[in-house]
Formats: C-alpha cells, structure tokens, sequence
C-alpha cells in the first residue's frame, strides 16, 4: 500500500480534473452565474433600499404612507424605485440564465455562432406568431418608465382593479379588495386610472331635513371635517383644509349638502369611512336626523288589480279598482265537417 503524500494527492487530483475538465468548467459556469446574481440582485436592493430610505429620512417617517411631501417629489419616486428594481431585477436573472445557457453549450462542443445565428432567424419567425408577447414587453417596459404605476399603487385597468404587488417585463400583478390576485397582461392593459398619484378627495353628499337650518349644517359639517385634520393620526393624511362646496342639490325630501377634503391618494377611502362616522356623531349631537330616501312611486295597476295613487305626504296609497269582467266563454256550436 503506496503511502499517502500531498504531493501524490495534487497529481491525482490534477489529473482527475484534467480528465473531467469539461463537467468542471460547467460547473463553475453553474456556480459564476448563480454568485453573479446574487451579488446583482443585493446591489439592486441596496440601491432601492437606499433611495427608499433616504427620502423617508428626509421626510422624518417611518412609513411609505406618511410621507407629506409632493407625492410626484416623494412617494413617487420610492414607488418608481421599488418597480424599476423589480423589472431590474427579472432582466437580471433571465440576461444570466440566456448567457449561462450559451457558455454551457459552448462547453459542450455545440457551434455556438450556428446556434446564435438560427436563433435569430427563428426569432424573427417567431416574431410574426408572438406579436402578443412583444407587444406585452413593450407595454410592460412603457409603463414602468413612463411612470404609470408602481409597486402599492392603487389602480383601475378596467375589469381590474386593486393594488399592485409586482409589475413584471410581461404580467402586472394586481390584487383586489377581495384578496384575488390577478394576472394581467401588459399588452392588454389600454388605459390605467392610478389613485395613488398626487391627490384625491373625499367628497361627501350629505342631506339633511328640507326644513333644517342650513348654515348650522354647514358650520357643524365643516368644524368636525376641520377637527379631523388637526388630529395628529390624521394630519399626515390630509392635504389641504376642508371645505364646503354648499348645497349640491333640492328634493322634496332634503337638502345635500357637499363637503370635500384633499388628501393623499393612497388614503382616500379610509379618510372617508373615518369623516362619515364623525358626521354621523356630530349630527346626533346637533339633533340633525337624516331623511329617508327611498320613496318609491309606483304609477298604474298592480298585480291585485288596485290602482296606486300619490297623496301630498309622499307615501303611495291604493285604491281598488276592478278589473273588467271578461265576456262569458261561449260554447263552441260548430261542427265537424
């Protein structure tokens, strides 16, 4: 038995390499391209990371949401970020997987420029068949530089609408207020209605009683939308102080009466749910009951046969009224031929 020697060692193991050499040199392609896109991808979310916290810092929250800045100056360019990086970071991956394809083939005597070459020629064969997928990556890469929504985005594609989760080179991924996560296609996408850029308002159509003092329905709407804004959970969350826009309509039943509030897109509806219920307590306190308005009037004969008929008071009655007898059936004289 031959004793052991590093020197015996390293020639085995060079001559094992050697006689293996083309699945070590796979391997490292393998092993290169996998660390490469690590180190890629950490750059990437450093990057994002970096720009994301540096205007949170300068804004002094914590929060994506509470920044009270521009949203076109601020929160867009962190939504903006986080998207570019997400599309980065799928350009990253397939870019290292195509290169790392190549080399291994390469590797294993295959003639890459013949293959580069027919690839280009099935390409542009393929290209006529996969108008969709082009047109898919096209509308993708649009949208992300044009800046038409981004990561936590709130968005109406049409039949879709909810928040986007990620936005890919093909697919956007939006999920609904019922928590379905939808796929939809770049290229389908014909118009995008983002909620989350600049601002949006809370309008809210109050009625009151037809006989109500309205000047104190105003003042009363007015001073509680106003202590909603100075609250400090929600001053981050309006933009501008509220207003009253006056009556916005007259009906037999009442009076609406129109408040709006500027505030941060992203918060518009929770702003709203919040100034409702603080509406409807203010109102109590005040003795303002709201009207019903669901009359319904109903004009000719129901199915009983009773004519509906409408009285000053605004509630339908009925009145019977008979329906017309129908002519005594005769019998049939007539006889077979």
């Amino acid at each position: 038995m031959d004793e052991f020697t590093w020197a015996g060692f390293f020639e085995a193991l060079g001559v094992f390499i050697e006689e293996n050499g083309t699945v070590f040199r796979i391997l490292g392609v393998v092993i290169g391209a996998v660390i490469l896109r690590w180190i890629l991808l950490i750059s990437i979310g450093r990057v994002v990371d970096r720009v994301v916290s540096g205007v949170k810092k300068a804004q002094a929250v914590e929060h994506t949401v509470e920044l009270s800045a521009s949203p076109l100056h601020a929160v867009r360019v962190v939504q903006r970020t986080r998207t570019i990086g997400s599309v980065l970071r799928n350009v990253v991956t397939w870019s290292i997987v195509a290169v790392t394809i190549v080399l291994i083939l390469s590797e294993l005597n295959f003639s890459v420029t013949a293959l580069i070459a027919s690839a280009g020629v099935l390409g542009a064969a393929l290209g006529f068949g996969a108008q969709s997928l082009v047109k898919d990556m096209l509308n993708g890469l649009f949208m992300v530089f044009e800046d038409q929504l981004g990561v936590g985005d709130i968005v109406d594609l049409g039949e879709v609408s909810g928040v986007v989760e990620a936005v890919g080179v093909r697919v956007t991924q939006v999920r609904d207020v019922n928590g379905t996560l939808w796929f939809v296609r770049n290229g389908e996408i014909l118009r995008v209605g983002n909620k989350s850029q600049g601002w949006a308002r809370v309008i809210i159509d109050l009625p009151a009683p037809y006989t109500s003092d309205v000047e104190a329905v105003e003042q009363t709407m007015l001073e509680t939308a106003q202590k909603m804004a100075d609250d400090p959970r929600w001053r981050r969350k309006v933009l501008e102080k509220p207003e009253i826009w006056g009556i916005e309509s007259i009906s037999a039943e009442a009076l609406v009466v129109r408040l709006v509030m500027k505030v941060r897109g992203p918060d518009q509806f929770e702003v709203a749910r919040e100034l409702r219920l603080r509406l409807k307590l203010a109102l109590d306190e005040v003795g303002v009951a709201l009207p019903a308005l669901n009359r319904v009037v109903m004009d000719g004969l129901d199915q009983a046969g009773k004519r509906t008929e409408q009285k000053p008071g605004g509630r339908a009655t009925t009145a019977t009224k008979p329906l017309p007898k129908q002519a005594a059936a005769k019998p049939d004289t007539s006889k077979d031929a």
